[in-house]
């Protein structure tokens, strides 16, 4: 049955396209952000229905791949319009849960049917498939290449995006996209935000005529659920968005088990901005605090780290940040344990030999609304000291000042993977520009030359990714249809009668899709 309205008892978990009864003991709540009162209960799923959802995924993978392109394009579009047509009681409910704003989670509702819509794009003109045919020569057999889903995923949803890296996130989009089922566990941040979401995503399926071990989505507690559904053997990736004690965890049984799996994490960034001397402005202040507050600093892609020459203009600058910073109020986060951390992470970076307070603005009325706070420490120090590349997650920023151009580059090489990179100069300010550039394409995934990282556009020719610890696999992107390619592997038929190739490489090709014949044939 659809399961589209806001939960009220305790609830149900999502097997197979089916609403069932819990069969763990264990009930989780949805909390009000803001009140901390409770909302609801939800069931946990027993070992059983773990299991179950698993092996229907993997039933249902078979049915899966063997659509078209265009079909799975068309079950995107559906779910996108289902999302669209209930946004007032999707955005209400995720209000409730997350204290984000209703605009907020307007946008971001809006950047989750655009997800899906962009794969829907993709799917049509089929390129992801990467279709290559070599006709057979004197010396050569007949050899066709293409690329085909891996198999069922588990997708983890995350605290900061109830929508956007969520149930119908881009992990599950880009998923569902190549052709594999996804069972999702959902984040305790926001169940009941992902339960209605889940239930348009089951109705969708059903209405294609797929089968609903396509989508489940499953409630529990993070390392126990989280462990069985990566442990298990249906499953074929992993999708996750979280932190890093959290991804390397997955990663860890994913490595245990007897046939290893891909687990594509998303965990931890400082997202370093540079500033140079013509970007000392007080218009440049007051943007960088609205990118690190922006959502209370919960975006895996706020400037935790801002490099600023020493010096008097410098020092007018920071003094800036602090005259702004006073009039900033605390926003309400999403769970008291993100709030915990965040006073754990400041606490043990703001007592570092060698950093100092700037300052900080006002608590907001919420429990746990932090009043956002900066620190300051020297480039020598993020150099020498890698306890400074703590990411504080939240409201709060470290300012490294830098004594020159060497200064600067030994702390960028310093730093570990990085999600974004941001450089705000003129372009002929600096002959170190282009080698610093050159630098930060070694050290994360996205560079921003005048802007500011926070909002991560969906878009064909984005990266959200970047060398670890900002992601398990440098190699791949989250967002963008690039993602898609986590979930896809390369197969090469070899003299194969056309009768037995499968439609992307037939000669005749039924699907049209785009592919390279004979490019180097020699």
């Amino acid at each position: 049955m659809s399961r589209t309205t806001t939960p009220t008892t305790r609830q149900p978990v999502l097997v197979a396209g089916q609403w069932e009864d819990g069969a763990a003991d264990e009930t989780l709540h949805s909390v009000d952000a803001t009140s901390g009162e409770r909302l609801a209960s939800y069931a946990c799923a027993g070992p059983d229905q773990i299991d179950r959802a698993a092996r229907a995924a993997a039933d249902a993978f078979e049915t899966l791949r063997a659509t078209s392109p265009q079909q799975r394009a068309e079950l995107l579009e559906d779910i996108a319009a289902r999302l669209a047509g209930d946004e007032e009681a999707i955005v209400t409910v995720a209000h409730t849960e997350t204290g984000l704003p209703i605009a907020r989670l307007q946008g971001e509702l809006a950047r989750t049917t655009g997800q899906l819509r962009l794969f829907s794009s993709l799917l049509d003109e089929a390129s992801y498939l990467d279709v290559r045919i070599d006709h057979a020569t004197d010396t050569t057999p007949d050899l066709r290449f293409h690329r085909i889903p891996v198999g069922p995923v588990a997708v983890f949803g995350a605290s900061n995006f109830p929508l956007a890296f969520s149930n119908a996130g881009g992990d599950t989009a880009s998923a569902l996209a190549a052709g594999c089922p996804v069972i999702v566990k959902a984040h305790q941040a926001h169940l009941g935000t992902g339960a209605r979401v889940s239930g348009h995503i089951a109705d969708a399926v059903a209405a294609a005529g797929l089968p609903g071990g396509t989508h489940s989505a499953l409630v529990g507690r993070g390392r126990v659920l989280g462990t069985a559904l990566v442990q298990h053997p249906a499953i074929a990736a992993v999708g996750f968005t979280g932190s890093r004690s959290g991804g390397l965890a997955l990663v860890a049984a994913a490595q245990s088990r007897p046939d290893p799996i891909p687990v594509f994490a998303e965990m931890s960034s400082l997202n370093p901005a540079i500033l140079f001397p013509s970007a000392l402005t007080d218009a440049t202040a007051a943007a960088y605090l609205d990118s690190l507050t922006l959502g209370a600093g919960q975006f895996c892609t706020k400037p935790g780290l801002l490099l600023v020459p020493e010096g008097p203009d410098g020092d007018r600058f920071v003094a800036e940040v602090a005259r702004l910073l006073e009039s900033r109020v605390g926003q309400t986060m999403l769970t008291a344990g993100i709030g915990d951390a965040l006073a754990e992470a400041s606490s043990a970076v703001g007592g570092l030999d060698g950093v100092t307070e700037v300052g900080r603005g006002t608590p907001g009325g919420a429990a746990t609304a932090a009043a956002p706070q900066v620190f300051s420490t020297s480039a020598a120090r993020i150099a020498a000291d890698e306890r400074t590349h703590t990411e504080m997650f939240g409201a709060a920023g470290l300012i490294a000042r830098y004594a020159g151009e060497e200064d600067l580059l030994a702390a960028v090489r310093a730093l570990p993977g990085q999600l974004t990179a941001t450089v705000h100069a003129e372009t002929e300010e600096s002959p170190v520009l282009v080698p610093l550039l050159r630098l930060l394409e070694r050290k994360a995934g996205r560079i921003i030359v005048g802007g500011w990282p926070t909002g991560v556009a969906v878009a064909h020719t984005m990266v959200h990714g970047g060398p670890f610890p900002a992601t398990t696999d440098a190699r791949v992107t989250s967002v963008g249809t690039a993602a898609i390619d986590r979930f896809l592997r390369p197969v090469t038929y070899q003299s194969t009668p056309e009768a037995l190739l499968p439609p992307a490489v037939q000669e005749e090709n039924p699907w049209g899709t785009p592919r390279a014949i004979d490019v180097f044939s020699r």
